[in-house]
């Protein structure tokens, strides 16, 4: 998956979804087919379990089923389909929250495994991070939106969006950056 949503992908998925809109059955599975693996990634990103992504982005594609003729703005379609998976996600890590509160397993998610030879991994140092942190990351970097469309799928406002992905970089680079010190 590229790093960035280019100009040309957001054209080509406005004329999908105004196909769509105007009764093509066609041009909504290739819109599918084009969304299943980036909305899979970000998910893997944020829930960093595989059966649990899959069942957020069945989710969240339900959701812009559901409401894909509602969209006025076809050029907004990735924030808006990235806000959706951002909720299914935040609900998915809320719950997973709750039950292992409920079972006393505090700090597994705060617990980072290190490899055999003590080298971060780019997986590792996103889990390290903070989940606002992550969000913001895994988004920017990831999926390729602006700190503005972050802003908009989060629901946080754009200074927060521009810190948390600030942070987020340099919390990285960091992690990244000691690691390969320490393997030299």
């Amino acid at each position: 998956m590229s790093a960035r949503y280019n100009e040309t992908d957001r054209i080509f998925d406005e004329l999908l979804l105004t196909r769509m809109q105007a009764g093509d059955r066609r041009a909504g599975e290739r819109l599918a087919a084009r969304w299943y693996p980036r909305l899979m990634s970000t998910a893997f990103r944020l829930l960093r379990d595989e059966e649990q992504a899959r069942t957020a982005v069945q989710e969240t594609w339900a959701g812009i089923c559901k409401g894909w003729q509602n969209l006025r703005d076809p050029s907004r379609f990735a924030p808006w389909a990235y806000r959706i998976l951002h909720h299914k996600c935040s609900d998915r890590i809320r719950r997973n929250q709750r039950e292992r509160t409920q079972q006393g397993n505090f700090a597994e998610d705060q617990t980072i495994a290190a490899s055999a030879e003590n080298k971060v991994t780019l997986d590792q140092a996103f889990s390290a991070l903070s989940e606002e942190h992550r969000i913001a990351a895994t988004f920017y970097f990831g999926s390729g939106l602006t700190v503005q469309e972050i802003s908009q799928v989060t629901g946080c406002p754009l200074g927060t969006a521009k810190s948390r992905v600030f942070h987020a970089r340099r919390q990285l680079k960091k992690l990244l950056t000691d690691d390969v010190k320490e393997g030299e």
